[in-house]
């Protein structure tokens, strides 16, 4: 029995999965809040503080403080979504969603190590 209802001889069943989908998707997404803590908090400073542009040198250097603070901001808003879609993932989604899903992000990833190697060499 799916439902952890008696059974005739009195025992009742036990299932990990009933309805623990959402438990298993917030554990998911705290454990990611902890592992992207400091890139975030990176990224928010770099995205804040003017004088950051001249650390790197080059053409990021050079480019406007606009489309830099820009970069950083959108890398700083990205890692703050991140949890919460791996939680949502982990809760909602089916396997082959959850395969598209991680396929987006491969791409997400691709996407910003790409824009980064334009900006910084």
């Amino acid at each position: 029995m799916t439902d952890g209802a008696s059974t005739p001889s009195g025992e009742r069943s036990l299932e990990l999965n009933a309805n623990r989908r959402g438990w298993w998707g917030a554990f998911a997404g705290v454990i990611v809040a902890t592992l992207i803590a400091f890139p975030l908090s990176a990224a928010f400073a770099l995205a804040t503080h003017p004088a950051t542009q001249r650390m790197f040198g080059g053409r990021l250097e050079s480019s406007s403080q606009f489309g830099y603070s820009l970069f950083w901001g959108l890398i700083a808003l990205a890692l703050l979504c991140l949890p919460f879609l791996v939680g949502f993932g982990i809760a909602r989604l089916t396997v082959s969603g959850l395969r598209i899903a991680m396929g987006v992000a491969a791409l997400f990833v691709i996407a910003i190590l790409v824009l980064g190697q334009l900006f910084i060499f």
